[in-house]
């Protein structure tokens, strides 16, 4: 059972997530993010170090949650190969994307690396990912390469909405991508 601080911890990390993904890292201030979680931006800061550790640690969560879905998809291959895993593992992060907040959030946080602090808990974060998708599937480099390929090119189409775009170049660039 968690406590209460590990619990309303979880909560304003999901918070932060949604209110990050909505207006990014320096549009956003605390108290939105307090408010969305129903405690004061007093606690908020009890429970993290600032608006830049709250950001991280809200990172380290999104991450959390891609490994999992990944994990999750690749427990539903239909096969054992590399390439079956990575399908597999490439349908389950589509259906997490489905969440435009943590896609978004994902976004937000690419977009501000220049921040010494986000930029490495981005970096680890993607280091966790590519590590895990390598080691769970089995897949090569230029597999691995390939599905982060893929993955952002996923971003482009669902944030810009792309599959509703009847122009040949939209046409072009969601050939054969379906999202949830």
């Amino acid at each position: 059972m968690r406590s209460t601080a590990e619990a309303r911890r979880v909560t304003v990390l999901n918070a932060a997530v949604s209110a990050f993904a909505r207006t990014g890292f320096h549009a956003t201030p605390v108290t939105a993010v307090a408010a969305s979680a129903g405690i004061s931006e007093a606690y908020v800061f009890r429970l993290f170090a600032g608006k830049l550790g709250l950001f991280v640690a809200a990172a380290g969560a999104c991450f959390e949650r891609i490994v999992e879905a990944l994990e999750a998809g690749a427990e539903r291959a239909d096969g054992t190969s590399p390439q079956e895993v990575l399908d597999a593992m490439g349908g389950a992060y589509a259906e997490l994307i489905a969440d435009r907040d943590l896609l978004l959030f994902q976004v937000q946080a690419q977009a501000v690396t220049d921040i010494p602090e986000i930029g490495e808990a981005v970096r680890a974060g993607y280091g966790r990912v590519a590590t895990f998708v390598q080691d769970r599937s089995g897949a090569s480099d230029g597999q691995v390469q390939q599905f982060f390929a893929y993955g952002q090119l996923c971003h482009l189409i669902v944030t810009a909405g792309l599959e509703s775009v009847p122009e040949p170049w939209a046409r072009a660039l969601t050939a054969g991508i379906r999202h949830p």
